[in-house]
């Protein structure tokens, strides 16, 4: 049996900004509720699953994307003036890393979140063909 991930379930405030806010930056469908979440779906069949909760802990999600979409996501950051940073300690601001040869950036969401784009998956490693 092949294990793949799903779904993984991102605790918010308000699951309706946090998701639009989410599918909007990285281009993506807008969102559709299911029960009480409100979902985004990503191109490899997973999906984040947005539900409120009182209290967030910040979490890390990172997404790999190609050349363009990089570019694309770049712009949509920077025409909302969103911070964004080269490292997960926000010590480069306003700076892309150029880490394995690809490109990558780090923010935050509504909810603090930090969210990541990268190019290249750490260590350089060719993506790996799904079934």
């Amino acid at each position: 049996m092949s294990v793949r991930l799903n779904h993984t379930i991102v605790y918010c405030r308000d699951k309706q900004a946090s998701a639009s806010f989410l599918s909007e930056i990285l281009g993506l469908p807008a969102p559709t509720s299911f029960g009480p979440f409100s979902v985004v779906q990503v191109a490899n069949d997973v999906s984040l699953d947005f539900l409120e909760q009182g209290a967030v802990h910040p979490q890390h999600y990172a997404f790999l994307v190609d050349e363009d979409e990089f570019d694309q996501v770049h712009e949509r950051i920077l025409a909302r003036g969103i911070p964004y940073w080269a490292d997960p300690a926000r010590r480069r601001p306003q700076q892309v890393n150029t880490n394995d040869g690809g490109r990558g950036l780090y923010w935050l969401d509504p909810d603090n979140h930090v969210l990541e784009i990268l190019t290249v998956p750490y260590g350089g490693w060719p993506e790996q063909a799904g079934p």
